[in-house]
């Protein structure tokens, strides 16, 4: 019953930990965030980005869905430009799971300690990185930049919109600093 209980346990934080984002940000401290309302997204930058034009797509709408809900409003005459750029690597864990070791009674050396069960989970995954970078449109300087770094797991195009919109949203509400 305790070794079910501890696998239930094992996969649940495995699970879990895939499903994370990381995000560190960046930021200019001379600038007054406050002054920025309105936004749009720079052309030039985006298309610097090595993903398909399908989650650029994704991408976009998810920032706009983002920075809409925090007020700002999409303009032709945009307070900031936002660009957006990726990296990716594949990345390997290896878990040595114990599972019976330290029964047995007394001191020292036990004989009756041998037997434990040991197991080792390999986990291959892609490791995706989506920069998104905060230019002051006027002075043409990057103000902002949100990073988010997490697993990408993607079978089909609902589950990829889904971590897509995860990622956005974590990076985003960071933003403006000090939120």
């Amino acid at each position: 019953m305790k070794l079910l209980r501890l696998c239930t346990l094992i996969l649940i934080v495995t699970l879990t930990s895939c499903s994370t984002v990381k995000v560190t940000t960046d930021y200019d401290t001379k600038v007054d965030f406050n002054s920025y309302k309105t936004f749009a997204f720079h052309k030039k930058g985006i298309d610097k980005a090595t993903i398909s034009d399908l989650d650029k797509k994704r991408v976009m709408r998810a920032i706009e869905a983002e920075m809409v809900a925090k007020g700002f409003t999409k303009s032709n005459d945009p307070d900031i430009l936002i660009s957006i750029f990726n990296k990716t690597r594949e990345r390997v864990t290896v878990n040595n799971n114990n599972f019976g070791m330290g029964w047995g009674w007394g001191w020292g050396w036990n004989p009756w300690m041998w037997g434990g069960m040991s197991q080792a989970n390999v986990n291959q995954y892609t490791e995706g990185t989506l920069f998104i970078d905060f230019i002051d449109r006027r002075k043409n300087e990057l103000v902002w930049q949100g990073i988010g770094s997490g697993a990408m797991k993607f079978s089909n195009p609902e589950r990829k919109d889904k971590r897509i919109k995860e990622f956005v949203k974590e990076i985003i509400e960071r933003y403006p600093p000090g939120s």
